[in-house]
């Protein structure tokens, strides 16, 4: 079974239709119930299953751990949320929602996973972004929220070095999808990779060997 979070829209649900089409049993996950349901149907007739879940809440990570089908093979972190414009001009409801939708999701939903998972042979990817990797500006609560994640993802990793749970950190570029409406940014997204096509790649470099995995994956556009 394959675990995918934000499942709802752009990557996840990228991902979703990829892996279904392979014929996997899947376990999608997001906040709105009724997009889940329409990901899944446009999904048929794989194994699916949907999971309503506010992964910034912890007791809610709890719950959706509690009831998936069985023990994942991989799981897909695919959750998050942007927030932009020049520091002394940001809200500070709206920087506390974006630490809560990245940095305090991700946190909660590998703190589960390792707790249940640490000693099960399985993939968790943690998806985030370039702005993890390299500062922009008029991203700086942005960027400080992923590379908060970035550090949550290489300490973790150190604790399970010795597990057979993995941890691959996921750094795509610029998408194509409805994250930039939202995020209150405008941007020209011609030149930007589709979620479909970042999700072939992802998938592709998330095939392991016996002996070795690719345990990080820079994903850039041209």
């Amino acid at each position: 079974m394959i675990l995918i979070t934000g499942a709802s829209s752009g990557l996840g649900a990228a991902l979703a239709a990829s892996y279904a089409a392979d014929g996997h049993t899947l376990t999608l996950t997001g906040r709105n119930d009724e997009r889940l349901h329409h990901i899944a149907r446009q999904c048929q007739p794989a194994n699916i299953c949907t999971l309503t879940a506010d992964l910034s809440d912890a007791s809610s990570v709890s719950s959706l751990f509690d009831k998936l089908p069985s023990a994942p093979e991989t799981m897909i972190f695919c959750t998050g949320s942007g927030y932009f414009g020049s520091l002394e001009k940001q809200e500070p409801d709206a920087i506390a929602q974006l630490f809560s939708d990245n940095l305090l999701s991700a946190t909660y939903f590998l703190r589960e996973a390792v707790q249940r998972y640490r000693n099960t042979p399985l993939t968790c990817a943690i998806v985030m972004s370039t702005a993890a990797q390299v500062a922009k500006a008029g991203e700086s609560t942005y960027c400080a929220a992923k590379w908060g994640v970035r550090g949550l993802v290489e300490s973790t990793r150190l604790e399970l070095a010795d597990k057979p749970m993995k941890l691959v950190g996921v750094y795509p570029g610029g998408m194509a999808t409805e994250f930039w409406a939202r995020s209150g940014k405008e941007m020209d997204l011609s030149r930007f990779m589709t979620p479909e096509e970042t999700a072939t790649m992802l998938k592709k470099a998330l095939q392991h060997a016996e002996h070795g995995y690719v345990s990080d994956v820079t994903i850039n556009r041209y």
